[in-house]
């Protein structure tokens, strides 16, 4: 109560969080505006009954489930920064251009290019796949157009408001916005939920409070993980500067869960990839090619096969991605140049070598933890059996960290008006 009422007494603070809530008041209403000529109900069971889908669903702020005009969310938006990420660590000209300012702001604008013609690919996947699904019907050129023209739109508005929330507002305004749009299904969920409780089943009954137990748990491990670091000592050369005699001790933090949900949206990628593909084929001409496509989609609808292979590539790419954002080379380089050291082990070599066999036993707790989290809705639905709800490993760790991270500026900001103020 008093961060709110220190909230209210700065003006400008007030005023961003205004603007924050506001844009994120918009993008709700957007997402309930929908496409004409869609049947929401099939729609709406054929997310519910393929994993892949919800789980795109969920990061599109449950847009694809409605058939908003905001279709594909912000999706092609953070797959266009992930792309420019990953040149960074291939091509050395765009890993200098991401060190510079004026690199960063081109960088930037051509992530906002190429969100373009990859929302137009996704969306007409998208389109295609449910036409052929029959849940939309069959289109005419205008029509198709018409459909592109706003859902390519819808991101980069969504894109745009984003972008005004982390410049006017407060915290990372796609991060919230992704966020929010996970919130957003949980009231329909408790509703189903209580009606559950409500019928007086005491298997049911048993089955809701066994998932409250491992929804608090699975918060508190997330925050635990997600907070949770090693710090390694660092000590800096004597000085004599200033006339600072001794030698500076500092540490070097490195994070349990370097990689984030980047991971579980790389895996997530490459398991919708065969199902969407099967599907497209599925209604082939050639027999062998329609049985193949229909053996693979049966098979990534196994949940235990799902689930296991979502879990190993998940670990695979939590190992993949801490290796390309973590350099032990340039970090022990660095400290090198700054006469630091770390104690009991020497610079150069064996810095690198220590540092590496410390983030492979680091990553290896992570990759566990982000592979369970990946998995969790299967898990939980096993033990309780209740499907009226749905414990989202990754949506969880989204809110948290979005959470903890708006939190932290929201901090940071009073801070600095406390310092003004007196």
């Amino acid at each position: 109560m008093s961060k709110l009422e220190k909230i209210w007494e700065f003006k400008d603070l007030r005023n961003k969080i205004i603007v924050a809530v506001s844009l994120l008041l918009i993008t709700r209403l957007l997402s309930h505006i929908p496409l004409p000529g869609v049947d929401l109900q099939r729609l709406q069971a054929f997310f519910q009954q393929n994993q892949a889908f919800g789980l795109l669903n969920m990061f599109s702020g449950g847009t694809m489930k409605n058939f908003s005009i905001i279709l594909m969310g912000v999706g092609p938006y953070i797959t266009s920064s992930i792309i420019f990420q990953l040149m960074g660590m291939i091509f050395p000209s765009v890993e200098e251009m991401q060190k510079e300012e004026q690199g960063k702001q081109k960088l930037n604008q051509w992530t906002r290019l190429a969100t373009i013609p990859l929302a137009l690919i996704q969306a007409f996947s998208m389109l295609v796949l449910l036409r052929n699904q029959g849940i939309i019907p069959q289109w005419d050129l205008f029509s198709l157009t018409t459909m592109l023209i706003s859902v390519c739109a819808g991101t980069i508005l969504l894109m745009w408001l984003g972008e005004i929330i982390s410049e006017k507002g407060i915290g990372n305004g796609v991060s919230l916005i992704i966020a929010l749009g996970i919130l957003s299904s949980f009231p329909e969920q408790i509703r189903n939920t209580a009606a559950l409780v409500g019928s007086g089943d005491i298997t049911k009954i048993i089955g809701v409070f066994s998932f409250l137990l491992i929804f608090i748990i699975t918060i508190a491990g997330v925050i635990f993980v997600q907070e949770g670091q090693r710090n390694i000592p660092i000590s800096y050369a004597k000085s004599m500067r200033f006339g600072t005699h001794g030698g500076v001790a500092s540490h070097l933090p490195i994070r349990v869960n370097i990689a984030g949900v980047i991971p579980i949206i790389f895996a997530m990628s490459l398991l919708v990839m065969p199902g969407v593909i099967a599907k497209y084929l599925e209604s082939a001409r050639t027999p062998w090619v329609a049985e193949s496509a229909k053996f693979t989609a049966d098979l990534f609808a196994n949940q235990v096969f799902y689930g296991a292979l979502y879990f190993i590539l998940v670990v695979l790419f939590t190992y993949f991605y801490t290796s390309v954002v973590f350099k032990p080379d340039q970090i022990a380089e660095n400290l090198q140049k700054q006469s630091g050291y770390v104690p009991g082990i020497r610079p150069g070599t064996e810095t690198v070598h220590y540092l590496k066999t410390i983030i492979t036993r680091i990553t290896l707790f992570g990759a566990l933890f982000l592979g369970v989290i990946a998995i969790l809705p299967f898990i939980v639905q096993a033990i309780t059996h209740i499907n009226t709800i749905v414990l989202g490993g990754t949506g969880i760790l989204i809110i948290v960290s979005v959470v903890v991270e708006t939190m932290r500026q929201l901090d940071s900001q009073i801070t600095m008006h406390t310092y003004d103020k007196y």
